[in-house]
């Protein structure tokens, strides 16, 4: 569940929680509301949580590393590359 649709189940359950008025012995809406409110929010926290590890948008980022020789001696170097699509 990404960050749009959390924010839509979040909104729906405020609306069946808030706005809507229904009388029924068999299910209460407003508990439905409630619970969609809750999936809403913690679908909302886990998708901030999990956007740093995807990366965002573009591409990604690694490192490269080459052993460079000269004068006898061996270094390395690293270098960090941006890759786009």
């Amino acid at each position: 569940m990404g960050v749009g649709s959390s924010i839509v189940v979040f909104a729906v359950g405020a609306i069946l929680r808030f706005a809507v008025y229904v009388n029924s012995t068999h299910f209460s809406i407003h508990t439905i509301g409630v619970i969609l409110m809750v999936v809403g929010a913690i679908g909302f926290v886990l998708s901030l949580a999990f956007w740093a590890s995807w990366g965002g948008f573009g591409g990604y980022r690694r490192e490269r590393t080459t052993l460079v020789r000269d004068d006898g001696f061996t270094r390395r170097e690293t270098q960090d590359v941006i890759e786009r699509p």
